[in-house]
């Protein structure tokens, strides 16, 4: 199962580069809550309407997660393996789900390249 992360997501909606390789993903992946928050919280800096944001995110076959206590210390586990990169909480907590899931972490954000952390796949879209 691919895991989306909120830049991919966003890469989409703004139609930025990226979305083209991003919007394949969207048929079947998962999403924290994390990185959906994450979405939101971006879309309302960008002046977008969150309300039209969700209706877009509800017609497409992404699942939304929840973030609980098991997923914040696996969150939090992967922070001394990610912080050298600048990863962020969202970030670890997509990475932490994509280990969760057995799936893949599907991102544009090219510092996640750099990322080698075992069990857990990632593949970079080409911004």
């Amino acid at each position: 199962m691919n895991v989306i992360d909120a830049s991919a997501v966003l890469a989409v909606i703004r139609d930025e580069p990226g979305s083209t390789a991003a919007l394949p993903y969207f048929d079947s992946c998962l999403i924290s809550a994390v990185n959906l928050a994450e979405v939101l919280q971006k879309a309302t800096q960008y002046g977008m309407d969150t309300g039209l944001v969700r209706t877009l995110l509800g017609e497409t076959e992404i699942g939304v997660v929840p973030f609980d206590d098991e997923m914040a210390e696996s969150t939090a586990r992967l922070w001394p393996l990610t912080r050298h990169n600048g990863l962020s909480l969202a970030d670890r907590a997509c990475l932490a789900l994509a280990e969760a899931a057995n799936g893949i972490a599907v991102t544009t954000d090219k510092a996640w390249a750099e990322l080698d952390l075992p069990g857990i796949d990632i593949h970079v879209l080409a911004r």
